[in-house]
């Protein structure tokens, strides 16, 4: 059967050697539609960031380029902000023909505003991973708006897997806005009305009584440094300027990152996965989609009506662009599980976002108004 791999079936590959790993595999690694990577013993500094291409791999970029080689063992060493590193994995892949992967960035990393994106030999593309593939993998490590510190092991990214039965695609199989208003039909994909273009829309939350007067986030452009493996241990106002709310508007300044939150409350099925994709440029310069998994469970409610809203991490590109409360800012595109995980999001370990409203990453203190 096709479809999303379930936490099951990845730790049978990583069982079968289909995943290898230079170190064991760590409590939580495996997500219910996931597997957290983690970095390894070293980061190489470089100039800027590449692709191998069909017939070079990612060691044979690297013996070109002139770069600085980083320990990360112990305490680990500083990422700098706006600059670009590539890191090793402790994962490597020897995958089934029938196996592809997606990437994407954790929760915590793009709320963070760590640009990250795998990179395979004999890539073509960044964060995906092609059937059948067999060796190494590597990040693309870049702080945006803080310089952090990692070490071996710390996770900033995660991989999905993808089964095809023989003759069909090895894309994302999304579930159509046909299929996905008859699923909210039955049990409710999101609270209120359901808009739906190629996925279900989100909507940007920009009004006073959402929040309780703050609307969002925008990240300090000098602060001290955030170690990526630290949770709780942050103050919210040593890093971030709180937004208040404004006529249901807000100014995106170009360069400036920022942490909005949906309107709608979401809850993904048990057997469905999802992943935020960018609505058509043409509603305006500004890029939503840094860290997009949605897992199966995440968000349903103890009665598992829709609770959590989508957090945003938005940035303007070239010009300043004004927001307005309820527009379209985003959308979820949905496709179906091989089986349905044995634990869901927010019932197995540590779940730290289930429920969310508007909330910075893990690494902050909660705040108080």
């Amino acid at each position: 059967m096709g479809g999303v791999l379930s936490s099951r079936q990845i730790a049978a590959m990583a069982e079968a050697g289909a995943i290898r790993v230079a170190a064991p595999l760590a409590s939580g690694q495996i997500q219910p539609a996931s597997l957290d990577l983690r970095l390894g013993p070293k980061a190489f500094r470089v100039r800027a960031s590449f692709l191998p291409g069909r017939d070079r791999g990612v060691r044979d970029i690297l013996s070109a380029f002139s770069y600085d080689e980083m320990s990360l063992e112990g305490d680990g060493a500083i990422l700098e902000r706006g600059c670009v590193y590539v890191v090793p994995l402790l994962e490597s892949l020897e995958l089934p023909a029938d196996v592809s992967g997606a990437a994407n960035p954790k929760s915590s990393t793009g709320r963070l505003d760590i640009f990250t994106r795998l990179i395979t030999d004999r890539g073509e593309r960044f964060d995906e991973v092609e059937p059948g593939y067999t060796g190494p993998l590597y990040a693309e490590v870049s702080p945006r708006s803080f310089s952090v510190r990692a070490r071996v092991g710390s996770r900033l990214n995660q991989l999905r897997f993808r089964a095809r039965p023989a003759g069909e695609g090895q894309g994302a199989q999304a579930l159509t806005d046909a299929a996905l208003a008859e699923l909210h039909a039955r049990a409710p994909l999101v609270d209120g009305e359901l808009n739906l273009r190629d996925g279900v829309v989100l909507r940007v939350a920009l009004g006073a009584e959402t929040f309780g007067g703050i609307v969002g986030y925008r990240a300090q452009k000098h602060t001290d440094v955030i170690d990526v493996d630290r949770v709780g241990a942050y103050r919210v106002d040593d890093y971030w300027d709180r937004l208040p709310a404004r006529d249901g508007r807000l100014i995106l300044d170009p360069g400036d990152f920022y942490i909005l939150a949906s309107r709608e409350r979401l809850a993904i099925p048990s057997d469905l996965a999802a992943e935020m994709a960018p609505m058509d440029a043409a509603i305006g310069e500004f890029r939503v989609h840094y860290a997009g998994f949605f897992d199966p469970g995440f968000g349903a409610g103890a009665d598992g009506r829709p609770a959590a809203r989508a957090v945003l991490e938005v940035r303007s590109r070239e010009v300043p662009f004004v927001l307005e409360d309820g527009q379209y800012i985003g959308r979820l595109v949905y496709e179906g599980m091989a089986e349905t995980p044995g634990a869901l999001y927010g019932e197995g370990g540590v779940s730290n976002y289930q429920g969310q409203g508007l909330k910075l990453a893990k690494h902050f203190k909660t705040p108080t108004t």
